[in-house]
């Protein structure tokens, strides 16, 4: 969600200025709530309806419930609304609270979803004409010479198939001339193998830097169990990387058509099979990262994306507030 933000806080929009209201930074405890009265208080002393539109950035449990109420106060408020769907657990959560999903989502004027799962979900709730599938926008990469480096980027955890890639990794073996590196904050201890050839595990690094990995890098990684449209895989594509992921979530309608490589999630050997041909057969790799690159620009670049955004903004600024009962 931070990424989507800082998005549009870099986007030079036509028709609107784009302000954040914070609501959450990570804390817990007493500063958590200090940080939901204050957005709470801010959006019941802002007035005129005719002028703003609230975007509203939701996702599973108690992100859905905290913003989700400041979502159902600005519709009380009489402003526009937008429920910007995000969670690769939210059909899940969907299925199992659905009286407070319904709730929250009656009280948008549009929603934004990722995935056609998300959007079937969704669809449970509200009219379908008020749902919109609109991936993330994702600025493009700098072009820089290729090395043999393969990238992960995300949570070092079980959801995002560590373990699954550490095992293909051995299989596929050393002495390549590759390297493999593995980006992000470590969530599950036990997936973290003790050791790895030709591999290295650099932490928690911040974006700009996880983007020159991507801009140096081949072939880009991500193995997961569980997503919604993750936007790694986005910034992968812009950067001119050959992407293997796995069929879960948004992403096979992403890398379908030879723009990406899919494999089973949790299947070590398939995804050793598929690392092995990318790794060793450089026409190959580089005429599946080029089919990725011609889809990302038209139909994830931030030149494509942010006026679809502003269009729906706009329809939310002159849209009828919907009914809330159904």
């Amino acid at each position: 969600m931070t990424q989507v933000v800082n998005g549009y806080l870099g986007w030079q929009f036509s028709n609107f200025e784009v302000g954040v209201i914070t609501s959450r930074d990570g804390s817990k405890g007493l500063r958590s709530v200090v940080l939901f009265l204050r957005a709470f208080a801010t959006i019941f002393k802002l007035r005129d309806a005719k002028k703003n539109v609230f975007v509203v950035h939701l996702s599973q449990g108690g992100s859905f419930v905290r913003e989700g109420l400041l979502l159902l106060l600005a519709r009380a408020r009489g402003f526009g609304t937008v429920a910007h769907m995000h969670g690769s657990s939210f059909v899940d959560f969907s299925s199992r609270r659905p009286w407070l999903v319904e709730k929250v989502l009656s009280a948008a004027t549009k929603v934004v979803v990722l995935s056609r799962a998300t959007q079937d979900a969704v669809c449970r709730f509200v009219p379908a004409m008020r749902v919109e599938l609109i991936p993330n926008a994702v600025p493009e990469g700098l072009p820089k010479e290729k090395e043999r480096l393969v990238v992960f980027g995300g949570g070092v955890s079980n959801r995002k198939g560590v373990d699954v890639l550490a095992e293909a990794w051995r299989r596929v073996g050393v002495g390549r001339g590759w390297k493999l590196v593995i980006a992000g904050p470590v969530i599950d201890r036990e997936v973290v193998p003790d050791s790895l050839d030709d591999a290295e595990f650099v932490g928690s690094i911040d974006h700009r830097s996880l983007m020159h990995l991507l801009e140096r890098s081949s072939i880009a990684v991500l193995p997961s169990r569980d997503e919604a449209m993750p936007m790694f895989i986005l910034e992968a594509m812009g950067r001119n990387n050959c992407v293997i992921s796995t069929r879960v979530g948004g992403i096979p309608a992403v890398l379908a058509d030879g723009r990406g490589l899919l494999v089973d999630a949790g299947d070590p050997a398939q995804l050793a099979s598929v690392l092995s041909k990318a790794m060793a057969d450089d026409a190959y790799r580089e005429a599946t990262a080029r089919v990725g690159r011609a889809a990302f620009d038209q139909g994830f670049s931030a030149k494509t994306i942010y006026p679809r955004v502003e269009h729906l903004w706009w329809d939310v600024l002159n849209t009828p507030l919907p009914a809330t009962d159904h």
